[in-house]
């Protein structure tokens, strides 16, 4: 069986954590692991291969992660532009494996409290998948719901599939007993995913299966943008779940949340005696039942209660609980004034490493970069800035122009507007240095690449 984890996500509903280059499922909002990488961890022993579908910007972040955990299973990448919603990107997957081949299809941002039971309930699927059924599984709801799709059941045969209710009609479906919450988890072989999106979409499969074949297969699969932009955009549950005669149901009661929001989140998280998350360098007076996240800064509450407090290093959001699935209209707002604050962080995770913004202001930026032993930056220029580096431990290659020569902590260089330059990281050891930026225009978009090794335009 192969399991293939769904990344397409950008994580909207958790800004400020979540930013579309560094959306939630790698976040590490539960200990060390992120929410990625314990989706990898849960299925190991589940899984014969895994199968990764992400966007294209957020491949090596991927791989890191894979390689931090030390998975020593076989991976494969299907890269995409630009996302279409999981019909097409679950197609791309059953193109690229042998069609008598079962899935498991997961997202990578969900959490699983009780791994036993999962593993029952994916074994129960995987006997319906080899009857040449597609499966769904149905959580057993805790408490009615508005912000979930619904299953209604028979045993395991599906009656109906239901949009998200108001909160009268959850009451109801919660009273009944045999409604579940549509989990986006599913299971089937690749030819019957394939025969039914043909049948019942036949523009997203042919279209699709355009874009597969087009498609560059090297290590990775890579889609191209153009081909990807044909796709109509379409869940499988509106494409195919919906529509087909083959679809049973496993309920399952696994600890199950999609991590949807801070609520969400709050109900996840281990709490004081006092109903507050447990966070380091927080100080609570008086205050109760509190969601607090912060980056690095102490916080301190007194008399306080139902708030979501999130801080991060450049933005800060409070919210009274009951009201953070507001938090798309927050983030289409700051999009309209500070829209690199919806997609990185203060760190920024690069194929050869990463950088942190220390300092910015009009006409002058800094960072602290840190590459990788062997990473290399693109051959590059600016049209906008200039550059200057100071090396604080390793030792930097650096090319400007026709001259390549290496700098030792405490050396500096300078990079002229326009001047063509490279740095290399050719030691075993991080390579860190201050990168001091001056210029009229200091955005990400004014880099010319000359020469890439990591594919990207």
């Amino acid at each position: 069986m192969q399991v293939v984890i769904l990344c397409g996500g950008s994580g909207t509903r958790l800004w400020p954590i979540s930013r579309s280059l560094f959306p939630k499922q790698f976040c590490p909002l539960f200990g060390q692991e992120s929410l990625f990488q314990k989706t990898l961890l849960r299925n190991s022993t589940l899984a014969d291969s895994f199968s990764v579908v992400i966007n294209q910007e957020q491949y090596f972040l991927g791989l890191d992660q894979i390689e931090e955990i030390k998975s020593n299973k076989k991976n494969h990448f299907i890269l995409e532009p630009i996302g279409r919603n999981t019909a097409p990107a679950i197609a791309l997957a059953a193109f690229h494996i042998d069609p008598e081949e079962i899935l498991l299809v997961v997202p990578s941002d969900h959490l699983i409290g009780k791994q036993a039971e999962y593993e029952t309930a994916v074994k129960t699927a995987i006997k319906f998948a080899e009857d040449n059924r597609l499966v769904t599984f149905g959580i057993k709801p805790g408490y009615a719901e508005t912000g979930y799709g619904y299953v209604e059941a028979s045993g395991n045969d599906v009656k109906s599939f239901k949009e998200k209710p108001d909160l009268e009609t959850a009451e109801k479906y919660l009273k009944a007993g045999n409604f579940f919450w549509n989990s986006g988890m599913f299971c089937f072989k690749a030819r019957v995913y394939l025969e039914e999106l043909k049948k019942y979409a036949p523009d997203i499969y042919q279209d699709s299966l355009r874009a597969y074949e087009a498609a560059r297969k090297d290590q990775v699969l890579r889609v191209n943008l153009e081909d990807m932009k044909t796709i109509r955009s379409e869940s499988i549950d509106y494409a195919v779940m919906e529509k087909s005669q083959l679809v049973k149901v496993v309920p399952a009661d696994i600890g199950w949340s999609d991590l949807g929001s801070f609520d969400s989140l709050y109900d996840a998280l281990p709490k004081d005696a006092s109903g507050n998350t447990k966070t380091e360098k927080v100080i609570h007076i008086g205050s109760k039942n509190n969601l607090i996240i912060g980056d690095k800064r102490l916080i301190s509450t007194i008399d306080v209660e139902d708030l979501m407090i999130i801080d991060t290093a450049d933005a800060l959001v409070i919210s009274k609980k009951g009201s953070t699935q507001k938090v798309k209209e927050l983030v289409a707002e700051v999009k309209k004034i500070s829209p690199e604050l919806t997609q990185v962080h203060t760190t920024a995770h690069r194929p050869w490493g990463t950088y942190t913004i220390l300092e910015e202001n009009a006409g002058y930026k800094v960072k602290q970069i840190t590459v990788r032993p062997g990473g290399k930056l693109s051959l590059q220029y600016h049209h906008h800035r200039s550059e200057h580096w100071i090396v604080v431990s390793g030792v930097a290659t650096i090319t400007i122009d026709d001259k390549v020569f290496e700098l030792k902590a405490n050396e500096s260089t300078y990079i002229p507007k326009e001047s063509k330059h490279r740095l290399l990281n050719n030691h075993s050891q991080d390579l860190v240095l201050i990168e001091a930026q001056v210029g009229n225009y200091l955005g990400e978009d004014d880099i010319v690449r000359l020469q890439d090794d990591y594919k990207r335009n």
